[in-house]
């Protein structure tokens, strides 16, 4: 049964929704891809309603086991921050209603994930999207490119959790999980993805 997920670019202009369907750890199948918007010189309370009526059609009408969505950095643009942090938390208190779990990845695991490089460029995320995917072409705009990488990035971590204690496994088995990968064993961009949330979670720690 695979598992669904509902990847969130938040934004108080646009707000990128992609889900992919994950089978198992490495194929990730496309199931639907919108942006919802709001008028910039509308008042907040309208926008975050209009917005938050959009992300809740998606979630009833689609029904995702989990939701990825982008975690921000104080140190980013502060009004881009606080429209996003709004809209985090209105995809939070919708999935706590229905009881969908949701977590937070930063902007470089999910280029790591997608690409093998935690500081791609948007358009290379757009491109590795397009081919994990099986697209015709690049969703667009970037918010919606951006939503599926988010997806994408979600249905690799499951997979990748129980690598995260590798480094304190006996030599035996390390060297066991040195040894030729199987089709089932991690992509080279999966590797990268974890590297990048080891590093995100230092920082993190460094900050407190």
């Amino acid at each position: 049964m695979p598992r669904r997920i509902l990847g969130i670019d938040p934004g108080l202009t646009r707000c990128g929704l992609g889900i992919v369907d994950a089978h198992g750890r490495q194929r990730v199948e496309f199931v639907h891809v919108s942006v919802v918007t709001s008028a910039p010189g509308d008042e907040l309370p309208r926008r975050l309603r209009l917005l938050a009526d959009g992300i809740e059609a998606i979630l009833d009408e689609f029904a995702p086991d989990a939701i990825a969505l982008e975690r921000v950095f104080a140190q980013q643009n502060l009004p881009s921050v606080m429209g996003v942090a709004q809209i985090s938390g209105v995809v939070l208190v919708a999935a706590e209603r229905r009881g969908i779990a949701a977590a937070m990845h930063t902007p470089s695991e999910v280029k790591a994930a997608v690409t093998g490089y935690g500081s791609a460029e948007k358009k290379q995320v757009g491109t590795m999207v397009q081919r994990i995917l099986r697209l015709d072409e690049i969703p667009k705009p970037a918010d919606a490119a951006d939503a599926l990488a988010l997806a994408i990035c979600s249905a690799w971590k499951s997979p990748l959790d129980a690598l995260a204690s590798a480094g304190n496994r006996a030599p035996a088995e390390r060297a066991a999980a040195s040894a030729p990968r199987s089709k089932d064993a991690p992509t080279a961009a999966q590797s990268a993805w974890l590297a990048a949330e080891r590093a995100a979670k230092t920082r993190s720690r460094r900050v407190r």
